[in-house]
């Protein structure tokens, strides 16, 4: 079965074609700066062809059709037509509570979508344009609803209630959601069978670290808390949004700097973070080279970040009373070995013993254990697949369907 995964961002589309029974990859690449100067495909295949193609790309359709275009193209496509096509799987970062898990799209579906939209008014608008033009272009071909907030639906009422007024969580739905679940899910089930231990008898803790963070509490093979809340904003410090903050701060913003919601709005997620603190970038890599000579501010950054990660394999230890297992995973998790040390580090009060010198072979894209061998608590790097998660659960949802 072929299943095409599309990721619809604002002015990109991100694109990934499996063979999955094989768990083949057959092509992958990206349409960038839809409906600006300069817009362009970028396409790899599993053999190593590339090919960059430059057009007029004005919307996601557009791009849509570009994508179709080089797929069954003679001398750079990786099918024959797009009947060959099973599926289509997209990736939908917020189902509200409405969605509990994948869905086979139709319009109701489409419809209940839209209506949750204004919870994440930056990521579902774009995610739906996807989903409009495979269903104008291919009618007929099914698609699936991934939901990046599905996996955290097992969370307690406790744990994703905000301490606000009831009638503001039944009016606007206003609570904990949670995001990376995909991720969060893949790497904790990965983990689990690099160890050979059932997921479903496991306290786990996957911190999945990359310019947007969040790390998960998964007891027993379900979420019951995430960093991440109503909005991508909140836990983890990340490249450019702040994390957890007292309100009280970004309310004197506002009344001291004169803006208004909008701009706050643009502060908390675009100007803070690690670039915020730093003043130097929202790449770690970058932040990390300053601070390796001597840039203060940098090395101030990193003593948060790290202090932040502490902080949260602290409270969601308590929180199920004790944890198995501990995952690293994104760009950040995968491959910073300082991040991952300095994490670990003087946290054997809680089982966790990290070993220094094969925590430091574990990058690009490598999987492993990296606590030492008498450690209560297995640290584990799994590098994310959330794209095969899509394929893997788009095939599951049209079994189910038949």
């Amino acid at each position: 079965m072929i299943v095409l995964i599309i990721n619809s961002g604002s002015s990109s589309i991100k694109y990934q074609l499996f063979e999955i029974e094989k768990k083949t990859l057959l092509a992958k690449g990206s349409v960038d700066k839809i409906g600006m100067q300069g817009s362009c495909l970028h396409n790899t295949r599993n053999d190593g062809d590339e090919v960059k193609l430059v057009g007029e790309i004005v919307d996601h359709q557009a791009g849509i059709e570009y994508i179709f275009g080089v797929l069954i193209s003679k001398k750079h496509g990786s099918i024959s037509s797009m009947d060959d096509v099973n599926a289509v799987g997209h990736r939908v970062v917020h189902g509200g509570e409405t969605f509990k898990g994948s869905v086979l799209i139709d319009d109701e579906v489409i419809k209940k979508i839209e209506e949750v939209a204004e919870l994440a008014p930056l990521h579902n608008p774009p995610n739906l344009k996807g989903i409009y033009a495979v269903k104008y272009l291919l009618p007929e071909l099914p698609q699936v609803a991934v939901f990046d907030t599905a996996f955290h639906q097992t969370m307690p009422d406790y744990a994703y209630m905000y301490a606000i007024p009831y009638s503001l969580y039944k009016k606007y739905g206003l609570r904990r959601y949670g995001f990376h679940g995909t991720s969060h899910k893949y790497v904790s089930s990965k983990a689990c069978e690099m160890l050979n231990v059932d997921v479903k008898k496991q306290r786990i803790i996957t911190c999945h670290l990359g310019n947007g963070a969040s790390v998960a509490a998964i007891k027993y093979g379900k979420s019951v808390d995430t960093s991440m809340g109503l909005t991508p904003v909140e836990g983890m410090i990340m490249g450019t949004r702040s994390g957890d903050l007292d309100l009280g701060v970004l309310t004197f913003i506002m009344n001291k700097e004169e803006i208004r919601v909008q701009e706050a709005n643009t502060l908390i997620n675009k100007h803070s973070g690690m670039l915020g603190i730093s003043g130097v970038s929202s790449d770690m890599r970058e932040v990390e080279k300053a601070a390796i000579d001597g840039h203060k501010r940098s090395q101030l950054a990193l003593k948060m970040y790290s202090y932040r990660i502490k902080k949260y394999l602290g409270a969601y230890c308590a929180a199920m009373e004790g944890m198995d297992i501990v995952v690293f995973t994104g760009g950040i998790g995968e491959n910073d070995i300082n991040t991952r040390y300095e994490a670990c580090r003087n946290m054997e009060f809680l089982g966790i013993e990290i070993d220094k010198e094969v925590n430091k072979k574990i990058i690009q894209g490598k999987e492993g254990i990296i606590s030492k061998e008498g450690s209560k608590v297995k640290v584990t790097v799994i590098p994310t697949n959330e794209e095969l998660v899509i394929a893997q659960e788009t095939v599951r949802i049209l079994k189910e369907e038949k």
